[in-house]
């Protein structure tokens, strides 16, 4: 593909297949769409044949179709704008607005991303319910190339959609398999030892009340200490100031984090992380746990949290993680909430709750075993992100 030189963006787009040339023909939306909004239904899934697409994809299937190979627009609601490709015959909800593309001039791959790249919830902002009407989508102005050229970029981008998928259910696939061993590889209920275990490890595990180890607890209630509006900064001159929503995938995860001064961060000493702790949630999204790496050591936690920090000649804090994030260890944190409209773990609760313990080396095993497993997880979810950050630029580049 070729880039074109950005005097000449506005009739055609920055990045081309090489053989076009000519300039993008100026339509509307509506005279290469025939709109329409989906239907009501009685029995929204009755099992039958047939996909139901509502504004944010299948919900279900349905005995009677009522469009075909068209893109789907959701129309109202949280998902106004939200634009869906669906293939084949399919019945669409009185959620979604049908667009089916006039194929002597629109090719329904090219025109499905197209209609992505017009970013049509944009239409939505304003006060009230978000809508998208008729109106809307019919008057939008857009630039088109010829049969040829569409055919082109639709194809491509089908193609990368379809590394996007296969790379998801790559991704989806490891994370299954992750909650199966830890399903297995931890003792259920009332077992002394686990379905799976690493050979060489024959005696039973001990059970143990987090209270009894030599475990320690903080958590983020500085009292008069915690940090007001002054104290806050940005992140090239702050240090993270985590809540329960900085988490990812077990671990910690700054990129929307809030700041504080460092002088700041010196004053509140206790909540200082270091490499091995495990930080988790103990008001709002309980449940919620993070392991520290080297690169989180000296961040600082806000009022929602907690920091466990074990005797690593005990307890492997990657040992300790994966079964606090498994069911059985998940379902003991849940089980202790005292809160009503606000979910809270206090420490005197989190020290009740019962871990498995069996010797250390088995602990180190298993701990590295899923940190291994994580670290593939994340090199994964690492590609798919670059796809799905290559795909936005593509379609900034490759539509006008």
């Amino acid at each position: 593909m070729a880039k074109i030189d950005d005097s000449v963006k506005k009739k055609f787009p920055e990045l081309r297949f090489p053989g076009f040339t000519d300039d993008w023909e100026l339509r509307k939306l509506g005279e290469v769409y025939n709109f329409q909004y989906g239907q009501f239904n009685n029995n929204p899934d009755n099992g039958g044949q047939y996909p139901i697409y509502g504004a944010n994809g299948i919900i279900g299937g349905y005995d009677e179709h009522n469009s075909e190979n068209a893109i789907v627009i959701g129309h109202m609601g949280a998902y106004a704008g939200h634009v869906l490709w669906a293939e084949g015959k399919h019945f669409v909800t009185y959620n979604g607005t049908m667009g089916i593309a006039d194929k002597s001039i629109l090719n329904s791959n090219f025109g499905y991303y197209l209609v992505v790249s017009v970013n049509v919830p944009k239409l939505t902002a304003g006060s009230g319910q978000p809508f998208v009407s008729y109106s809307d989508l019919n008057g939008i102005k857009i630039l088109i190339p010829t049969i040829e050229e569409q055919q082109k970029i639709g194809s491509f981008f089908k193609q990368l959609d379809n590394t996007i998928a296969l790379h998801q259910r790559k991704l989806d696939l490891l994370k299954e398999q992750k909650k199966g061993y830890l399903q297995k590889m931890f003792p259920k209920n009332g077992a002394k030892v686990p379905e799976l275990r690493f050979a060489g490890f024959a005696d039973d595990w001990e059970e143990r009340k987090l209270g009894d180890t030599e475990t320690h607890f903080t958590d983020g209630n500085y009292g008069e200490s915690y940090p007001s509006a002054k104290d806050m900064s940005d992140k090239a001159n702050g240090i993270p100031f985590l809540r329960g929503s900085d988490f990812s995938n077990g671990y910690l995860d700054s990129s929307n984090a809030n700041y504080i001064k460092p002088e700041k961060h010196t004053e509140l000493t206790s909540g200082h992380i270091k490499q091995d702790d495990i930080v988790l949630a103990v008001r709002g999204s309980l449940g919620t746990l993070g392991y520290a790496t080297k690169e989180n050591e000296g961040w600082n936690i806000n009022s929602q949290l907690a920091i466990l920090r074990t005797n690593k000649s005990e307890i492997s804090g990657m040992f300790l993680i994966q079964y606090l994030l498994g069911s059985k260890g998940q379902k003991e944190i849940f089980s202790r909430n005292t809160g009503t409209a606000l979910k809270q773990l206090p420490i005197k609760q989190l020290k009740d709750i019962p871990v498995p313990v069996p010797t250390l080396l088995e602990q180190q095993k298993i701990g590295n075993f899923f940190k291994e497993l994580d670290s593939t997880i994340a090199l994964h979810q690492r590609k798919l992100d670059l796809l799905k950050e290559q795909k936005k630029g593509f379609l900034q580049k490759m539509f006008v």
